[in-house]
């Protein structure tokens, strides 16, 4: 089938989520380490991430405490650094065949203003705070379809998570990309994605024929 559009999730798709746990567990006087693990094993769960805030300090209000951070200065940060090395090169030979390249995953609407910062090669870039909706909510994908240029099933979108990414685009009618990357994405498995790669490199050679 034709595609015209690709749209990419953000976190352990396009980013690591390395700086953005270690800047919480210095935040939260927790060793990196112990919050890696928390991490993990929420995500082994099934449970939302932010479990790991509230496992390091019980009780604790995550919105107001990341809103602590970022009158203290300390808020979400990204730079050259956060990107998979897979992620430029990629993406611009997507653009280079024709398609339209989109960035829309769950993260605060300030992200938005961060990737948009590092030039990326996409036409677009979104996120859940933006829009209002979450992943995996079908209201997020109904932005995605009503967002990216193309029919759904002319809409290919890639992520880690595959509750959160593969199956709910599915449902929605767009193609769907499973990434093995990130804790999520190489220890579970997607088995109604179209695709299933190891890299971003892989994705854009199988997207473009070659």
């Amino acid at each position: 089938m034709p595609l015209r559009s690709v749209v990419f999730d953000i976190g352990e798709t396009l980013t690591s989520d390395t700086r953005y746990w270690g800047d919480w567990a210095r935040w939260l006087g927790v060793p990196t380490h112990t919050m890696s693990a928390l991490v993990g094993a929420v995500l082994a769960q099934g449970r939302d991430n932010a479990d790991a805030i509230r496992i390091a300090r019980p009780g604790v209000d995550v919105a107001a405490e990341w809103q602590a951070r970022q009158e203290a200065g300390q808020g979400d940060f990204l730079d050259e650094s956060d990107l998979y090395p897979d992620v430029r090169p990629a993406l611009a030979r997507l653009q280079e065949a024709g398609l339209w390249v989109g960035i829309a995953g769950n993260q605060n609407a300030a992200v938005t203003e961060l990737l948009s910062s590092l030039g990326l090669p996409a036409a677009a870039i979104a996120t859940s705070g933006e829009w209002g909706v979450s992943k995996p909510s079908a209201a997020f994908f109904d932005r995605v379809t009503a967002w990216a240029p193309g029919e759904p099933h002319e809409i290919v979108y890639v992520g880690d998570h595959p509750a959160n990414d593969v199956t709910p685009a599915r449902a929605a009618g767009l193609r769907a990309a499973h990434l093995r990357r990130g804790p999520i994405g190489l220890t579970s498995t997607a088995p109604t994605a179209d695709w299933t790669v190891n890299s971003l490199t892989e994705l854009a050679g199988l997207l473009v024929g070659e």
